[in-house]
C-alpha cells in the first residue's frame, strides 16, 4: 500500500461542540470518553465514530461538574460538582446510583483507585478525601494544604497520592497505611476488589463513618512537600513509570519533580506559556510531557531534552482540561467551546507486502529495523530478515516516516525498498537488499520500473526519474497544467505513475494516470477528499484508489469500475491474491468489494487493523496497539459465493450451498435481487419463508411443495390465485378442493372443458341437497332434465313446466300439467316456435378426454443451475486451497467462443438453403421412432416474445423524449439529470403525460381483451413528437406577443414552459440543433427580464423599482428590438420621475441612438419626441436624487451580469456560477441551489448539457 500524506496539525480523532468542559476521561476499555460540562451536564461520547451515546444530568444541582472518571472494571463512573457531591454512576442503568457526601466547597477532581475500591477527590474546602465506595464511607481525610485543593491523583502502580493546591505546593502523600489497614478489616468495606461487594442500590453517606480518623488518623501521611511554584498549582501528575511528577500553576511555569525514597527536588522549568497553565501531564508511552492553559495553547514538551517541540493553538477556546488515554495515544483536552480527542502522530503501520515474492516488507519497533517477513511460515515458526536500521526522528513526538513502498517490477531479483521521510521539506531512503541505505530528497517518490524510481521534486513542479545509484536520469516537467498543484505520486504500474492534483480554489481532487514513455495522461479519476492510498491487484490489472470516505475500484486504464462511500473512516485495503475481490476495513469492520458492485462485511472489529495482504483465505494485518503482524484465517465464504454466481460458475455455487453455512434473509435478499429465487430457496427451511419466496417470482411447483407442508386453507387460497394468473389448471384445481371452494371449482371444469368431473360436482350438490349450486351446474351442463326436478323439488313448478314445455320434455311437461295453471303459462311461451325441440348440450372447444395438458403453455425464464451440475459427491468441509474463478471478463473467453457452437457442431450454419449439387443426403429415407426414444418424442420450439415499437425506437435514438415516448419516466429522469443537472422534476412531469399520450393511439382489440396501444409514427422508427421546433417556435412567438401587449405574467408562463418543453425537442439537423441552443438563451433572457418586471410592480420602495427597471435594460442577449425599445422607454420614464436625471439622460440617448423606421407608428414618433424633451431637461438638471446600488451608465450591457437570484449586479471580477441548464448567472453564494429561471437545473454543477440529436 502507497503512503499517505502526513498533517502537521491536530490529528483530531473527534470533535464535540458543546458548553465549556471542565474534566474528561477515557474509558480503558471502550472506545468512549466522559466530559463533564460547566453547565452541570455529563456527557457519554463515542470518540471512535463521533456520536453522542448518552447525556447524563439533572443531578448535580449546584452548577458545573469539574471532575469525572471511569471505573477500571465495573459500569461504573464517578463525578464531583459544585453542589459538594460525588455521584457515583452506573451507565448501563444511566442513572446515579448513590451519593457521597462530606465535602464542603466545590469539588475539583475525582478518580478511582486502579486496584481498591476508593475514590480520591479533592475539593476547595482545603482537603483531599478517600472514599470507599462499597460502603460509601470517606475513609481517610487528607488535611494540610490551606488553599483550594485545585487536583489530586493517586500513583499509577504504588500506594502515593499527590495533590495541588493555590498554596503553591505539591503534596505527595502515602497511603500505604490504608490499604495495610483494609487488611487489618476496617474501614475498606467487605471486600478490596471492585468486584466485591453490592453497588446497585442507591442511599447518601455524610462522611461520619470514619470520624474516629478525622484530623488524626495515621493512615495517610505527607511523604513530601514540593515548593518551587511562585502561584498557585493548578495540576500534578505522575510519571506512569519514573519516579517523576509533573506539576503547572498561575505563575505559567511548568516543572518537573523527581522522587527517591528519601527526598524529592525539582529537576527542570519548563517555560513557554503566556497564561496560567490549567493541566499537564505525562504521555503514557513516550517522553513527553502534555500541558494545556489558559493561553489558547497545548504544547507538547520533550522530557528528555526539557524542551518544547510542538504547540496546538486555538484562537477564541481557551483549554481547561487534559487527559491521555491508558493503553493508546489518544488524548483528550476540554475547552471553553467543547472537547477534542486528537492524536500527536500517526500509528499507521509503515508497511507492503511484495506479490511477487509474497514477502512483507515491514518497519518494526522502536529501533526502526526493515524487517522482510515472508506471508507463508513453514510449521508455525517466524523467520524475518532484518534489512537496515532507518534513521531515528528528530522529533520526539513524530516518526517522521511517510510511506513504505517495494517495488514489485524485480521477481527475480533482490527486493528494492523506498522509504520516505516527512522531515521539514520531505527525503528519502533507497534500501536495496542489506546495501546501506541511498538518501535523497522529494516530495514524494514511487516506483516504475525494475531499476527506476520516480521522485517529486520539492518545486512540485517537475518529476525526476532515478536509477538504483540514486543518480537522476530524466527530468520532466507534470502535464497538469499550471493552473494546478501535484501533492503526491503512486505507481501506476509499469512506466505509469498516478499524480494527486487539485486546481488552486477547486474542491474536488483528481488522480491521473500518467504514461512517463508516451508523455500523455491515460486517464483521470475525481475522488472526494482527494486519494490516500492506492492498492494494485497481483497482476495489475485492477487498482483501489480511497480517501477518507470513499472507495473507488480502477483497471488498469483507470477505467472506474465502481465507487463505494462509507461513513465510517477507510482504514486500509488488500486485493484477495487469488480472487479479484478487495477486502478493506474501516474503523469497526472487514468488509469487501467485488468488482460489479457487490459488497459485504465479513466481520467486525475491536480495534482498527491494517491489512497488508489477503493469501490463501488467511488475513494478514499489523494492528495499532504494538505493530506486529497476526495471520487470521477469513471468513470468504460469501464473497467467493458471490463471485461464483456472477461468474455464473454454478458448480461451486453450488458447493458453497452445501459447505459454506450460508444463510440468513442478507443472502437470499441477494439472490432475489440478483435473480436467482432458485438459488435462494436452497437457503431456506421455514416453509413460510419458502412458500411467500416461490410465490413471489412464480415458482408455482416450490410453492405447492411448500402449501402441502403448510395445510392452510390462506396459504391454499393465495397458491390458487397465483395459479390461476399463470394458467396452472391443475394446481388451481388442487387449491380450490383444498379450500372447498365449490362454485369456483365448478366454473374452473366448466372453462378447461372437463364435463366429467362437472357432473360429478352436480352429484355433489345433489347429496347436500344444495339446491342452487345444483341447478347452477346443471345450467352448466346443459341438463334441462336436472333443472326441471330441481325447480320442481323446489316448488316452482309452473317455473319448471315451462322450462320442460319450451324444450320439447313432452313427459315431464305432462306430469306437471295437472300443477300448474296450463292457460297462464302458455302465454309465455313463443308462439312462432311451433314444434320446440331439446337444444344440444355446449361442446368444449377442447375435448378434455384427448387433451394432454390443460396448463398454459409457458415461456422457461431461466435453467435450473444445478440440473446438470457434475459435481454430485460434494466432500463435506469446504477445501482450504479451492480457488473460485476470476471475476474477469476474460475469463469466459473460451466459453464465449463456443456459445454459437451447437451440440452438433454445425454451430449458427443455416443448412435449410442447399444447393442442388447435393442429390444424395437421404432425404428419402423414413426413419420410425423407437418406443421410448425421447429423440422421437415432437419437441416444443423455445419461442421467444418480440420487441415493441417503443424498443424497437429506443434502439434507433435514445433521447429523453424517446424514453417518455416509451413510458420509461424514471430513465427519462435519470438522463436528464446526467444531461442538465435535473434536480425538480415536478415540472417536466405534466408535459411528460401530454407527450407519452400524444404519441399514442388505442386500438380495441378482441371481445374481452385490453385495447392495444400503438405508436404513431412519423417515419420509419421516428416516433411522433408533441414538441417539435416549429411548436417550440410559435411558442416563443405567443411569448413575445404577450410582452408586446403588457400581459407579463402570461409571458413569463409561456417562457417557462418553453424552458420546459425543449427537454422534449429533436434537432433534424445541425441547424436546428443551433436554434433549439439559441432558444434557450432566448428564454432565458426574457424569464429574468420578465422577473424583473415582475418584482418592479410588486415593489413599494422607489429605489428598488428604478434599480431594476434600469436593470431590464442590460439584459440583451436575443432580447428583440421593439422590446428593448419598450424596456428602455421606461426606464426613461421611472429615472425621470424619480428624478434621477444623469441616468434618464442616458436612456434618452440610447433611444434616439436607434435605427427608427420612419414608417413607424405614432407611438413610435411620440417616444422618440418624448426622448429629446427629456434629454434637453436632463442636461440643464444633470443630477441623480437616488443613490442606486450601480451606475447603469457605466454598465456594458454585452459583459455585464446579473444574479438571477437577487436580481442584482455583479461587480466585474466576481466569481460566479451558472444555472446547469439554461445558464443563468448566480453570485457564489447561491452555489448548489435549484435555478430560479427555468426551475429545473442546479446552480455551479458541471454536466455534459442537452442533446437534441445523435451524432455518432
Amino acid at each position: 500500500m502507497s503512503g499517505g500524506a502526513v498533517n502537521n496539525k491536530m490529528l483530531v480523532k473527534c470533535e464535540t461542540k458543546s458548553n465549556r468542559v471542565k474534566g474528561v476521561s477515557f474509558h480503558p476499555k471502550l472506545s468512549w470518553c466522559l466530559a463533564s460540562l460547566h453547565n452541570g451536564t455529563i456527557q457519554l461520547w463515542d470518540y471512535r465514530f463521533g456520536t453522542l451515546i448518552e447525556k447524563f444530568e439533572g443531578e448535580h444541582e449546584g452548577g458545573p461538574v469539574r471532575g469525572v472518571c471511569f471505573h477500571n472494571s465495573q459500569p461504573l463512573f464517578c463525578s464531583g460538582g459544585d453542589d459538594y457531591k460525588i455521584k457515583v454512576w452506573n451507565y448501563k442503568q444511566k442513572r446515579a446510583i448513590f451519593t457521597l457526601q462530606g465535602h464542603l466547597d466545590y469539588i475539583r477532581t475525582v478518580q478511582f483507585h486502579h486496584e481498591a475500591p476508593w475514590i480520591l477527590s479533592s475539593s476547595d474546602d482545603q482537603t483531599v478525601r478517600i472514599w470507599n465506595w462499597q460502603n460509601r464511607g470517606c475513609i481517610a481525610v487528607l488535611t494540610g494544604h490551606n488553599h483550594y485543593v485545585m487536583c489530586a491523583q493517586f500513583h499509577p502502580s504504588e500506594d502515593m497520592v499527590c495533590s495541588a493546591s493555590l498554596d503553591q505546593s505539591i503534596r505527595i502523600w502515602d497511603i500505604s497505611g490504608l490499604r495495610d489497614k483494609g487488611r487489618g478489616g476496617s474501614g475498606m468495606g467487605s471486600g478490596m476488589m471492585p468486584g466485591s461487594g453490592d453497588f446497585s442500590g442507591n442511599g447518601a453517606s455524610n462522611g461520619n463513618n470514619g470520624a474516629n480518623d478525622l484530623f488524626g488518623t495515621y493512615d495517610a501521611v505527607v511523604k513530601y512537600v514540593l515548593e518551587g511554584h511562585d502561584r498557585g498549582v493548578n495540576w500534578a501528575s505522575f510519571h506512569p513509570t519514573l519516579p517523576l511528577v509533573v506539576s503547572g500553576a498561575d505563575d505559567r511555569l511548568i516543572k518537573l519533580w523527581r522522587m527517591s525514597e528519601s527526598k524529592a527536588w525539582e529537576v527542570d522549568t519548563l517555560k513557554g506559556h503566556f497564561s496560567n497553565v490549567s493541566s499537564v501531564c505525562f504521555h503514557p508511552r513516550k517522553d513527553l510531557i502534555i500541558s494545556n492553559s489558559e493561553d489558547r495553547t497545548i504544547r507538547v514538551w520533550d522530557c528528555t531534552k526539557r524542551t518544547q517541540i510542538h504547540t496546538f493553538r486555538r484562537e477564541t477556546d481557551r483549554f481547561w482540561v487534559i487527559a491521555t488515554h491508558p493503553t493508546s495515544q489518544l488524548v483528550a483536552v476540554g475547552h471553553d467551546g467543547g472537547m477534542v480527542v486528537f492524536k500527536l502522530d500517526r500509528e499507521r503501520a509503515l508497511a507492503q507486502v511484495d506479490l511477487s515474492k509474497n514477502t512483507l516488507f515491514h518497519v518494526r519497533g522502536a529501533e526502526r529495523n526493515l524487517v522482510a517477513e515472508p506471508l507463508e511460515q513453514p510449521d508455525g515458526r517466524t523467520f524475518t530478515k532484518t534489512l537496515c536500521t532507518l534513521r531515528r526522528p528528530t522529533n520526539a513526538m513524530q516518526s517522521g516516516l511517510k510511506s513504505l513502498e517495494v517495488n514489485q517490477f524485480s521477481p527475480s531479483e533482490g527486493s528494492a525498498v523506498l522509504v520516505y521521510y516527512q522531515i521539514e521539506t520531505g527525503s528519502y531512503d533507497l534500501c536495496i537488499g542489506e546495501q546501506p541505505p541511498l538518501s535523497g530528497y522529494g516530495s514524494a517518490v514511487c516506483f516504475v520500473q525494475r531499476n527506476r524510481f520516480a521522485v517529486l521534486q520539492q518545486s512540485g513542479t517537475s518529476i525526476g526519474i532515478y536509477s538504483f545509484q540514486n543518480e537522476l536520469t530524466k527530468k520532466f516537467d507534470h502535464p497538469i497544467g499550471q493552473n494546478s498543484c501535484i501533492d503526491n505520486i503512486f505507481c501506476g504500474g509499469l512506466n505509469r505513475i498516478i499524480l494527486k492534483c487539485r486546481r488552486e480554489n477547486a474542491v474536488e481532487e483528481r488522480s491521473v494516470l500518467f504514461d512517463i514513455v508516451a508523455r500523455k495522461v491515460v486517464n483521470e479519476v475525481s475522488i472526494a477528499g482527494g486519494v490516500r492510498y492506492v492498492v494494485w491487484s497481483a497482476n495489475f490489472q485492477y487498482c483501489a484508489l480511497f480517501s477518507k470516505h470513499n472507495l473507488v475500484l480502477v483497471d488498469k486504464n483507470f477505467e472506474v469500475l465502481f465507487t463505494l462511500h462509507e461513513n465510517i473512516r477507510i482504514k486500509s485495503g488488500a486485493w484477495d491474491s487469488q480472487n479479484s475481490v478487495f477486502v478493506y476495513s474501516t474503523l469497526s469492520h472487514v468488509k469487501y468489494c467485488l468488482l460489479n458492485g457487490d459488497s459485504g462485511i465479513i466481520h467486525s472489529l475491536q480495534h482498527p487493523i491494517y491489512i497488508q495482504a489477503v493469501f490463501k483465505q488467511h488475513l494478514f494485518y499489523i494492528d495499532r496497539e504494538k505493530g506486529e503482524v497476526h495471520k487470521q484465517r477469513l471468513n470468504c465464504t460469501e464473497y467467493l459465493f458471490k463471485l461464483s454466481l456472477a461468474s455464473k460458475n454454478f458448480d461451486d455455487v453450488k458447493m458453497w450451498i452445501k459447505n459454506g453455512r450460508l444463510g440468513g434473509n442478507v443472502v437470499i435478499g441477494y439472490l432475489k435481487k440478483k435473480g436467482y429465487p432458485e438459488v435462494a430457496l436452497h437457503f431456506v427451511e421455514d416453509q413460510h419463508t419458502r412458500f411467500n419466496l416461490a410465490l413471489e417470482y412464480g415458482h408455482i411447483a416450490e410453492a405447492m411443495k411448500a402449501a402441502q407442508e403448510l395445510q392452510d386453507a390462506t396459504v391454499w387460497t393465495r397458491l390458487g390465485t397465483e395459479a390461476s394468473r399463470q394458467g396452472s389448471a391443475e394446481i388451481l384445481e388442487m387449491s380450490l378442493q383444498k379450500t372447498k371452494n365449490l362454485d369456483a371449482l365448478s366454473f374452473h371444469y366448466l372453462l378447461t372443458g372437463n364435463l366429467l368431473k362437472l357432473g360429478r360436482m352436480l352429484t355433489i350438490a345433489e347429496k347436500r341437497q344444495d339446491s342452487m349450486r345444483r341447478f347452477n351446474n346443471a345450467l352448466m351442463l346443459g341438463s334441462v332434465e336436472e333443472r326441471v326436478k330441481v325447480l320442481a323439488e323446489t316448488g316452482q313448478v309452473p317455473l319448471a313446466y315451462l322450462t320442460a314445455k319450451a324444450h320439447g320434455l313432452t313427459e315431464l311437461t305432462e306430469a306437471l300439467e295437472s300443477n300448474v295453471e296450463k292457460e297462464k303459462i302458455d302465454r309465455f311461451l313463443l308462439t312462432k316456435v311451433k314444434t320446440p325441440k331439446l337444444l344440444i348440450p355446449p361442446v368444449p372447444l377442447r375435448n378434455h378426454k384427448e387433451q394432454l395438458d390443460v396448463n398454459w403453455p409457458q415461456l422457461q425464464s431461466q435453467e435450473k443451475i444445478f440440473e446438470h451440475t457434475k459435481m454430485e459427491n460434494v466432500p463435506d468441509h469446504v477445501p482450504q486451497q479451492h480457488i473460485v474463478k476470476d471475476l474477469d471478463p476474460t475469463a469466459n473467453a473460451f466459453q464465449d467462443a463456443m456459445d454459437g457452437v451447437n451440440d452438433d457442431g454445425f454451430g449458427d450454419a443455416n443448412l435449410d438453403s442447399v444447393g442442388d449439387g447435393w442429390e444424395d443426403i437421404g432425404d428419402d429415407i423414413v426413419i420410425e421412432p423407437v418406443a421410448g426414444d425421447a429423440a422421437g418424442k415432437p419437441q416444443k420450439p423455445a419461442l421467444a416474445p418480440g420487441e415493441s415499437p417503443q424498443q424497437a425506437a429506443l434502439k434507433q435514438r435514445k433521447l429523453c423524449v424517446d424514453l417518455v415516448i416509451a413510458g420509461q419516466f424514471d430513465d427519462a429522469l435519470d438522463y436528464l439529470r446526467r444531461r442538465i443537472g435535473l434536480v425538480d422534476a415536478k415540472p417536466l412531469l405534466p408535459y411528460f403525460e401530454n407527450q407519452f399520450l400524444g404519441s399514442q393511439c388505442s386500438v380495441p382489440g378482441l371481445p374481452n381483451t385490453p385495447s392495444q396501444l400503438h405508436l404513431l409514427m412519423d417515419g420509419p422508427n421516428s416516433p411522433r413528437l408533441l414538441y417539435s421546433y416549429a411548436s417550440l417556435v410559435e411558442m416563443k412567438r405567443e411569448g413575445h406577443r404577450q410582452v408586446q401587449s403588457g400581459k407579463f405574467d402570461e409571458a413569463l408562463a409561456i417562457f417557462k414552459k418553453l424552458l420546459h418543453c425543449i427537454t422534449l425537442a429533436v434537432a433534424g439537423n445541425a441547424e436546428e440543433e443551433k436554434e433549439l441552443t439559441e432558444l434557450i438563451t432566448t428564454a432565458s433572457s426574457y424569464v429574468l427580464a420578465l422577473m424583473m418586471q415582475i418584482a418592479k410592480k410588486d415593489t413599494t420602495d422607489v429605489k428598488r423599482g428604478v434599480e431594476l427597471v434600469n436593470l431590464m435594460t442590460v439584459v440583451q442577449q436575443n432580447i428583440e428590438p421593439p422590446h428593448q425599445f419598450l424596456f428602455l422607454r421606461q426606464a426613461m420614464t421611472a429615472t425621470f420621475k424619480a428624478e434621477n436625471f444623469i441616468d434618464s439622460a442616458h436612456f434618452a440617448t440610447k433611444i434616439l441612438q436607434k435605427n427608427i423606421n420612419p414608417a413607424a407608428g405614432g407611438f413610435v414618433e411620440k417616444t422618440v419626441q418624448q426622448a429629446r424633451g427629456v434629454l434637453r431637461n436632463a442636461e440643464e438638471r444633470g443630477t441623480n436624487a437616488l443613490p442606486l446600488s450601480f451606475d447603469v451608465t457605466r454598465v456594458d450591457p454585452a459583459t455585464a451580469k446579473i444574479c438571477a437570484e437577487s436580481l442584482t449586479v455583479i461587480p466585474e471580477g466576481e466569481q460566479y456560477e451558472r444555472c446547469s441548464f439554461c445558464a443563468a448567472v448566480y453570485k457564489k453564494m447561491y452555489l448548489k441551489r435549484k435555478c430560479r429561471v427555468c426551475g429545473l437545473g442546479e446552480v455551479g454543477k458541471q454536466v455534459m448539457g442537452i442533446e437534441f440529436r445523435k451524432k455518432f
